[in-house]
C-alpha cells in the first residue's frame, strides 16, 4: 500500500473520480461531502481512523461525491486488484468490508432520520454521542472526551443548520453542564442527559463489545 498526507481541506477523492485503489483513513479526519452547482456544500458523513471512506469504489466505476480531510490526516491506498486478491484469499475478509459497508449504510440512514426529523438540539447532541462511540471503538475518546477537528460551519454542513443555530445550541450545552467544546476538543460530562436529549439508541453503530473479565 501507498501512504499518501493531506492538509485540511484537501479532497482524498474528488467527485467524478475513476479510482483504481481503495484507502483506509490510518491518522486523523475525514469527511465525505456533495458540493451543489451553486457552491453550497452537504456533508454527509464524518470518517476516524481505521474507517475506508470510498470501499464502494471496488464496485463502483466513478465516484459520485468527494472525501476530504478536516485535519492534516494520512491514508493508506491499496489497489483494487489487490484487494480482490487478499478477498479472494481471505472470505473472512470480504465479509467484513461487507459488514462495514452495512453499518456505513445505516450512519446515512440514522443522519437522514435526524436531518428530516430532529430538531437543533437533538441533531447536535445525538452526533457528538455518534461520534463519542465511533472515536472510544478506536481508542481515541479516553476519559469521554474526543478530538473533533470541526468548525461550527461543518457542523451546519453536515446538519442542515445555520452557523448561528449551532452556536446557540453549543452552548445551550455548556450552560446546561452537558458537554465542553475547547477548540477541537469535546468531553461528554453527562452522557445519559445527552442522549435524552439526542433522542440517541447506538443500536445503528452494531458495534461489539466484548464481556468484561
Amino acid at each position: 500500500m501507498t501512504v499518501r498526507s493531506y492538509v485540511r481541506g484537501q479532497d482524498i477523492v474528488r467527485d467524478g473520480d475513476r479510482p483504481s485503489e481503495c484507502c483506509l483513513i490510518l491518522a486523523g479526519f475525514a469527511f465525505r461531502y456533495k458540493l451543489l452547482p451553486d457552491g453550497r456544500r452537504q456533508i454527509m458523513a464524518f470518517h476516524t481512523p481505521g474507517d475506508m471512506p470510498d470501499l464502494q469504489s471496488l464496485h463502483l466505476q466513478v465516484t459520485d461525491h468527494g472525501v476530504a480531510a478536516m485535519m492534516p490526516t494520512q491514508a493508506a491506498f491499496i489497489s483494487h486488484k489487490k484487494m480482490q486478491v487478499l478477498t479472494g484469499r481471505f472470505p473472512g475478509l470480504l465479509h467484513a468490508f461487507w459488514r462495514d459497508t452495512l453499518i456505513d449504510a445505516a450512519i446515512v440512514r440514522e443522519w437522514l432520520v435526524g436531518n428530516g426529523r430532529r430538531d437543533a438540539h437533538e441533531r447536535i447532541a445525538h452526533l457528538i454521542c455518534e461520534m463519542l462511540l465511533r472515536f472510544k471503538g478506536v481508542g481515541l475518546a479516553p476519559s469521554d472526551t474526543f478530538n473533533l477537528p470541526a468548525t461550527q460551519a461543518d457542523i451546519a454542513d453536515a446538519l442542515g443548520l445555520s452557523n448561528v443555530h449551532v452556536n446557540r445550541v453549543l452552548q445551550d450545552f455548556r450552560r446546561d453542564g452537558l458537554i465542553t467544546w475547547t477548540n477541537y476538543t469535546v468531553s461528554v460530562l453527562k452522557w445519559d442527559e445527552l442522549q435524552v436529549r439526542g433522542t440517541f439508541d447506538a443500536t445503528y453503530l452494531h458495534q461489539v463489545h466484548k464481556a468484561a473479565a
